[in-house]
C-alpha cells in the first residue's frame, strides 16, 4: 500500500482506458507460460514411461533366457504391457507437442536427474530424485498390472 492509497485525493481522478490497460499489463504475473499442475504431471509421466519400458524390456529378456515352463505366457504378458506403455508414451508425446512443451534430459547429479522443460517459451529445470523415480515407477507398474489382471478376469468369465 502506498502513501497515496486511502487519503481520498486519488479516488475521484479518472484514468484513460489505455492507461488502465497498460497498468494492468505491466502488473500481470510474468509466469503465465509456466506449466500447470496437470502439465507437470504429464511431464513426470513423460520422463517415467521410457524408464518403465526399459525395465519391462529387461525383465522380458531375463524371461527369454529362463528355463521356466510358463516362459511363453510371461513373454506374452510383458509384450502386452510394453504395448500399453508405448501407447501411453505416444499419446503423452502428442499432447505435450500440442501444448508446446519440450522436455530434454539435462544432467544427472548424484541422486537427482534434471530435465530442461521449455513450456511455451518459459524455461524451467525439473529434477527428480532416483528414489522418487523408483517409487513412482513401482506405483505406475502396479496400476498397469491391475488393469491387465482385470482384463484377464473379465476374459475368464
Amino acid at each position: 500500500m502506498s502513501k497515496l492509497d486511502g487519503n481520498g485525493r486519488w479516488e475521484s481522478k479518472m484514468a484513460l482506458t489505455e492507461h488502465v490497460e497498460q497498468y494492468e499489463k505491466r502488473n500481470q504475473p510474468k509466469n503465465l507460460n509456466r506449466p500447470t499442475t496437470e502439465e507437470l504431471a504429464m511431464i513426470r509421466d513423460f520422463i517415467l514411461l521410457p524408464l518403465m519400458l526399459t525395465m519391462v524390456q529387461k525383465a522380458a529378456d531375463d524371461i527369454k533366457n529362463s528355463p521356466n515352463i510358463l516362459r511363453r505366457h510371461f513373454l506374452f504378458s510383458t509384450q502386452i504391457l510394453m504395448n500399453r506403455i508405448e501407447k501411453d508414451m505416444y499419446l503423452l508425446r502428442k499432447e505435450l507437442t500440442r501444448r508446446n512443451i519440450k522436455v530434454m534430459t539435462e544432467e544427472q547429479v548424484d541422486v537427482v536427474v534434471y530435465h530442461k522443460i521449455i513450456c511455451r517459451g518459459y524455461e524451467e529445470r525439473f529434477g527428480m530424485v532416483r528414489d522418487v523415480v523408483r517409487s513412482e515407477i513401482s506405483v505406475r507398474l502396479t496400476k498397469y498390472l491391475n488393469e491387465m489382471s482385470k482384463l484377464l478376469e473379465s476374459y475368464g468369465k
